[in-house]
Parts: structure tokens; C-alpha cells; sequence
């Protein structure tokens, strides 16, 4: 403090003739103390430097005053002249100004000494702060139309702030409300009504009486802004601490209605408002904190709110924005009646109808937020299952990228770019020294199109080595070689240069887990392939294998098995393709990449899916002796590969890997994830194996442990459940009987929780 408590005793004498006891009180900007005579009144005094500006002092007192002489006279307090007639008193310290003013004090009880609050508190709020902000409507005065950092319209601001908050998983919940806040909000504020606003009625700021509220102190947030805000930032404070805060917040809103009815676009804003604040409250946290601050009021909610903002990410934002609408009677936004028969019906007509569409009861999703997926009937779903989104849905730092870029240039790649060298340098960065040489193309199943035609050019040879069950994309060649497609129902068949090896399935497969020779002897098969090929003249140009099986069913290899094949292959002068399109990128957390995990080195790596967290990206890397061999006069020319958005979002995608630390994320939350699945295993027989690595997860489903006949009809049901309690899951595997689990690698240990513990209660429902 500035002030002693002597020194405070004068000024009280001198300039307000008040013989007081002194106690300090705490403050975010302004000094406070409590006066309090003998008799037993009470004042506040309260010491303003001048870095808060004069002007922005005096227009907080005329607020003040400008209330007393509405309905509301009593619930504010009021500012008390010096023996001058002045309600401010100047008193100079170490070469600085402080400006003193002497407030009433407001008796009750301040909200946040309360640890529950009935619905009738919230409405009381609500019905407050309308008549406040009705009594101010036709207040004004110039220093109010000021910058200031907690005015929720300048949330954007706060995304230079991020930098201090040193937990990549709440930065990267900030950073999506507020990239949130710029798309839903900004280009609305111009339209929304404005007003001088209190600006700060936090649980701190807040009195009551029983359920009502009798009043509401500190000004010095005050400021001209969108009238909206000041009921955001009464929301954000008071339902901090709430099991239900989407509810309590409704509440605050019918409250505030009834007394200043909001507009429908006010209030379809308010989801991202209350967020926008709670922003601004952690990331001005973290700065303070990156300051050495001990000033606790500048952390008095800093808990709290994170907690509040793990929470309002799990809301459905078109939830929120209807229950808000119902709280004001206005139009509902959510037909329930809609059961997309008309959209099924667009959907036949327009589009190939073997699209397939998950569960029985579609889905329309219509918003992402990280692991996190939202419908239009106001449901929230965990994605389990969308590993495209890699770094999660709609991730801040990789949208913002692509944004930038778009708006800069997005060109073939006939001209010289800095971002392709910068992607280029950075992918192989993370590779083998061998493999050094890019492709930049649109999706995994072009890249591996690309490799086998490479593998081709370089070996001059045609024929290729697969897996049984694999699946490498959608192109006629990847078709070619893909038994889970060209095995199906309505596939063409196997190509008579396509081979098939076993699958290496320690499960289900011939050599199984308790096989400490299991990788060599599966190994076998595809020598076996290479020595007739030789035998007959046509020997094999690649084999190409998932480093963890995917559609054949969410499978490891077992330990050593692409070692020895890696070998077998080369021996015979083949090429060595690892397909990466599902596995890499950190998913496996062990490794980068699932090859590592088998301690080899491939000739070709195939790139997809998570490269570019949903954006159309996808790679081939290739040793120099491979490229050269392309370069063979026939010119590689692709539209759209290596564009610059891509190589942007591709630059970003990394970066967020790296500086998040999401492979190790991927590592604990996998290994606690399959942890607690083993031990529902051991309480359900339906489910047969367990298996995987990181995020990468196999969940198989048996109707008997010893036939292992597998539980498909179950497995169905179960999926269907999981959707129904809010959890997005797929099946895999030959016989369809394997939970796919591949969520984006933001997923955390209490995600894991969430899903173990509905699992547990779906499979005891059934069995």
C-alpha cells in the first residue's frame, strides 16, 4: 500500500473531518481502505493513482451519482464531499498523484460469500442489472468511451496474452473461445445496442440479502461498450462455482429480461461472451503471473474460471443460445421435430448413395471444439473416432494459420516458395536422414498411389506385396491393393499382380501373444511371397504395410516383424513402403512414427489424414535414390499439392505437436486409457483383446473367449449406446467386431474416465 494507516487517519481528518479506524482492504487497480468511527459508520476510501486518469475517475463518480437519482438511489453507493465541496481530494506521494474519494458504505453480503445460491439469487441478478442498465440508458460521458482490457468487446485482444498461460491444454481452450469470439462476435458489434455499462459485477462486487440483491459496488471498470457485456460479465462471475452453469446463467437472463428485454441476436451471442470474459480473466492471470505479481486479487478467480471454461467447451453453443432465447420467450432455435428426413432425401438425390452415414439415427454436426463435436439439437459428443482433426477440432493456432495465409495467397506450386522449403525442412526434420526428398499432394490415398508408381519407376518392376485386410485409399490403384475393398461386397477382385501376406494378428492369428518369435514367423509369409515371385520372373516392387493396422483391426505388429520383412524385401530388390496415413504424426506416443516402433527405416513414407488436422494434405518422402529414379524426363506436376495454405497448415500442425507436447500427451492419456479398458475386461468376456499404443486403441469383442466368435450384433448395439450417452464411436476389423478408438490426441485422462465409465455402464445394461 501506498498509504499508512496514519496517513490515512489525517486524510480522513483533514479533508473529510472524520475521526476513523483504518483497515486496508484489497484491490485490483485502486487502494481501498475501511473507515469506521466510533459509533459504529462506515466508509470507503478509496485511492486512485494517476495511471488510472482523472477524467475516468470523475465519470465513475458521475455514474454514481447519476444512479441516486434514479428507483435505484439505494442500491449504490455514493460519493461524499471533502470540507471543499469536492468529491475528490488530491494528495500527492513519491512524486506521484493520488486522487481520495470517500464513499457511503453499501451494506449485505457479498455474493461470493455464499457457497450456493438458489435459483431466485440468479433471477434477482438478473432483474438488477436490467433496471441498472435501464436507469443508465440515456447516461453519457466522454471518458467512458475508452480502451480498456476488460471490455469483453476487445476480447480479442487478449489473444497476445495466450503466450503467458505455460499449460498447453488450457492455452489451447482460451485460444479456441477466442478465435470463437472473432468469428461468432466481432462482426456483429457494430450492429448490438451500446451503453456505459458498470462493467464489473463479479461475485466480489455483488451484494445480496437472502435471494435478493441489494446492491453493487466498484465503478472503475465503467465504460461506454455493447450493453450486452455487462449481463456476459455478470454471468461469467456468479456461475463459476455452479454444477449446472448453463442453467444458472438462463436464470440471470429471464431475470434481466423481464426489466430490459434483449434482442434475439444479443442473446444467440451470449454463449461466447461469457466466454470471451473468462478469457480475458486467465490470460490477464497469466500475465501477472509472468509479472510476479502478489497481488492475490489479481488471482482471486483464476481456478475457478479455468474450471468454469472446461465445462462451457462441453456445451453445446446452440444449446446455450436456445435455453437463453426460451429464458426471454423468444423463437427457439432447435427443431426437435426435424428428423433430417428432408436432408436424407437431398442426400440420395445429389449424392453417390454408397456414402455411408453413420449410426441408425444420423448425425448433423454443425460445430467442432477440439475433442469435442456439437449437433443441431443442442447435443455435445466426445470424439472418439475422428483422428483427421489430429491436434483437435478447429484448433486456434492451426485455423488462425490457414486464415492468414488464405487471405495472403494460395497459388500452384510453378513459383518459388519460402513456406513449401520451410514445410519441407521441417517434415524431414523429423525423419530419417534418408529420407529427405517431398511430395506434396491432396490425401492419403493419392499419396499412396504416388508411391507405388514411384516404387515402379525405381525398381522397374510391377508387382506389389500386401496385407491381408488392408486398406490404402480410394484410388483405382489403392483399390487395386486393398483386400478390405476388393475382397467386399461389390469389389472387383484381386489383381493378379497384387499379393496378399497374412495379416501378423496375435489375437486372432496363427502365432499369438504368448509367441516370443511370433513377428519373425509372420514375417515368413512375405518371404515366402517374394521367393515364388522370384521364381516366376516377377519379382515384387514393394511392399506396403500400415505401420499399426487399421480397418484390419486396429492391430500392432508384433515386435520385430518389419525388421525382418524390411530385410526379406530388400533382399530381393524391392522397396519398403510405411504407410503413416492413420498412425503418425505422434498418435502412437512412443514414437513419431509407427515405423520407429518397429526400429526400422522405410524407403517410402505415406503421409495423410492427420499432416494437415482436416485440411486436403497429404506427403510422400522418399530417399534421394528413389526421386532421382522419378526424375526420369516425365514431368510431376499436382495442382493443389503444396500450395500454400497447405504448406501453412501443414507448418502449424508441427508446430502445435511440438509446442503442445502431444506425442507425450498421446503417451500417458493412451497408456491410462488402455489401463483402465484391461481392467474392464476382466469384468466383462465380452471383450476379447485389448490392444494398442498411445491413441491408437483396439477394443475386440467376442461372444466367447475360446471360439472367439466374434460379438458383431453386440458390438453394433454398444456403438449405438455410446452415441446415445454423448460418446462418437466406430467399428473395424475383417469381422467388425472392434471399437476403433482414434480420438484427436487433445484427448485427456478425464475424457478417458468419461468413456470407461459409460462403457462400463452400457456393458452392464447388456450382459
Amino acid at each position: 500500500m501506498t498509504f499508512s494507516i496514519n496517513e490515512i487517519k489525517e486524510i480522513a481528518k483533514e479533508s473529510y473531518g472524520l475521526n476513523v479506524h483504518v483497515s486496508e482492504l484489497s484491490g485490483f487497480d485502486e487502494e481501498n481502505y475501511l473507515l469506521k468511527e466510533d459509533s459504529g459508520k462506515k466508509y470507503i476510501l478509496k485511492a486512485g493513482s494517476e495511471e488510472q486518469g482523472l477524467e475516468s475517475i470523475k465519470a465513475q463518480m458521475e455514474m454514481m451519482n447519476y444512479l441516486s437519482g434514479t428507483e435505484m438511489s439505494g442500491n449504490f453507493q455514493k460519493v461524499l464531499k471533502n470540507r471543499e465541496g469536492s468529491g475528490l481530494t488530491l494528495v500527492h506521494r513519491n512524486n506521484k498523484k493520488y486522487f481520495i474519494r470517500l464513499l457511503s458504505f453499501q451494506e449485505g453480503k457479498f455474493w461470493y460469500e455464499s457457497e450456493k445460491h438458489s435459483p431466485a439469487a440468479f433471477e434477482s441478478l438478473g432483474n438488477f442489472l436490467g433496471r441498472m442498465d435501464r436507469s443508465l440508458k440515456n447516461f453519457s460521458h466522454p471518458a467512458l468511451h475508452r480502451d480498456l482490457y476488460w471490455d469483453i468487446s476487445k476480447a480479442a485482444d487478449a489473444f497476445d496474452k495466450l503466450k503467458f498461460i505455460t499449460d498447453p491444454s488450457k492455452r489451447r481452450i482460451a485460444g479456441y473461445f477466442l478465435l470463437q469470439f472473432e468469428t461468432e462476435v466481432q462482426p456483429l458489434l457494430s450492429s448490438l445496442r451500446h451503453a456505459c455499462i458498470h462493467s464489473d459485477a463479479n461475485d466480489y462486487n455483488i451484494l445480496l440479502k437472502g435471494d435478493e440483491i441489494t446492491g453493487l459496488i466498484d465503478f472503475g471498470d465503467s465504460v461506454f461498450t455493447a450493453l450486452i457485456n455487462n449481463l456476459a460479465i455478470a454471468c461469467a462471475y456468479t456461475i463459476l462455482y455452479e454444477e449446472e452453469p448453463l442453467k444458472s446463467a438462463a436464470e440471470i437472463v429471464k431475470g434481466y429480461y423481464k426489466e430490459y428485454p434483449l434482442e434475439e441476436k444479443e442473446v444467440d451471442i451470449l454463449y461466447y461472451l461469457i466466454a470471451a470474459r473468462l478469457c480475458i480473466s486467465v490470460t490477464r492471470s497469466a500475465y501477472n503471473t509472468s509479472l510476479g505479481s502478489s497481488n492475490e486479487h489479481h488471482f482471486l478467480t483464476e481456478k475457478a474460471a479455468w474450471q468454469l471454461l472446461e465445462k462451457w467447451i462441453r456445451i453445446n453453443p446452440l444449446k446455450a443460445s436456445d435455453l437463453f432465447r426460451r429464458a426471454c420467450g423468444h423463437n427457439s432455435v432447435i427443431n426437435n421435430a426435424d428428423d433430417h428426413s428432408l436432408l436424407l432425401e437431398e442426400r440420395k438425390k445429389f449424392i453417390g448413395r454408397n456414402l455411408s452415414i453413420s449410426y441408425k439415427e444420423p448425425l448433423r454436426i454443425i460445430r467442432g471444439a477440439l475433442q469435442y463435436l456439437y449437433d443441431d439439437k443442442g447435443n455435445t459428443y466426445l470424439d472418439c473416432v475422428n483422428n483427421v482433426s489430429h491436434v483437435g477440432h478447429c484448433h486456434p493456432v492451426v485455423v488462425r494459420a490457414m486464415q492468414k495465409q488464405i487471405a495472403t495467397l494460395n497459388t500452384n506450386t510453378r513459383y518459388l516458395s519460402d513456406l513449401m522449403m520451410d514445410y519441407a525442412k521441417e517434415l524431414t526434420s523429423v525423419l530419417p536422414s534418408r529420407l529427405k526428398v517431398c511430395y506434396f499432394v491432396n490425401s492419403g490415398s493419392e499419396a499412396n498411389d504416388l508411391a507405388i508408381r514411384m516404387a515402379r519407376h525405381f525398381t522397374q518392376r510391377n508387382d506389389i506385396i500386401v496385407l491381408d485386410h488392408a486398406y490404402h485409399g480410394t484410388s483405382t490403384l489403392a483399390i487395386e491393393m486393398s483386400p478390405y475393398k476388393f475382397d467386399s461386397k461389390g469389389g472387383s477382385g484381386q489383381k493378379p499382380y497384387i499379393h496378399k501376406a497374412v495379416s501378423p494378428d496375435l489375437y486372432r492369428g496363427k502365432y499369438r501373444y504368448n509367441d516370443k518369435d511370433a513377428g519373425e514367423k509372420y514375417a515368413v509369409y512375405v518371404l515366402e511371397i517374394l521367393k515364388q515371385l522370384q521364381e516366376k520372373k516377377t519379382p515384387a516392387a514393394a511392399f506396403i504395410c500400415e505401420t499399426l493396422l487399421g480397418v484390419g483391426g486396429q492391430i500392432p505388429l508384433p515386435e520385430h516383424y518389419l525388421e525382418k520383412v524390411y530385410e526379406y524385401v530388400r533382399r530381393y530388390g524391392g522397396v519398403c513402403i510405411a504407410d503413416e496415413v492413420q498412425v503418425g504424426f505422434g498418435r502412437v506416443g512412443e514414437k513419431f512414427w509407427g515405423f520407429e516402433l518397429q526400429n526400422v527405416e522405410p524407403d517410402i513414407v505415406v503421409m495423410g489424414k492427420p499432416i494437415g488436422n482436416g485440411h486436403p494434405l497429404a506427403a510422400v518422402v522418399v530417399t534421394e535414390a528413389i526421386a532421382e529414379a522419378f526424375n526420369n524426363g516425365l514431368e510431376y506436376f499436382n495442382t493443389f499439392g503444396g500450395n500454400p495454405v497447405s504448406m501453412a497448415t501443414g507448418l502449424s500442425v508441427l508446430n502445435v505437436i511440438r509446442e503442445e507436447k502431444l506425442q507425450q500427451k498421446a503417451l500417458e492419456t493412451g497408456n491410462y486409457f488402455m489401463e483402465r479398458l484391461k481392467i474392464l475386461m476382466t469384468k466383462y468376456p465380452v471383450i476379447g483383446d485389448v490392444r494398442g499404443h498411445g491413441l491408437f486403441i483396439g477394443v475386440e469383442m467376442v461372444k466367447d473367449r475360446d471360439t472367439k466368435e466374434p460379438a458383431v450384433s453386440e458390438i453394433d448395439i454398444v456403438v449405438e449406446k455410446m452415441k446415445e450417452r454423448g460418446i462418437l464411436l466406430s467399428t473395424d476389423g475383417p469381422l467388425h467386431n472392434v471399437l476403433k478408438i482414434k480420438p484427436p490426441v487433445v484427448f485427456c485422462k478425464e475424457n478417458a474416465d468419461e468413456f470407461v465409465q459409460n462403457l462400463d455402464e452400457v456393458l452392464a445394461e447388456m450382459f
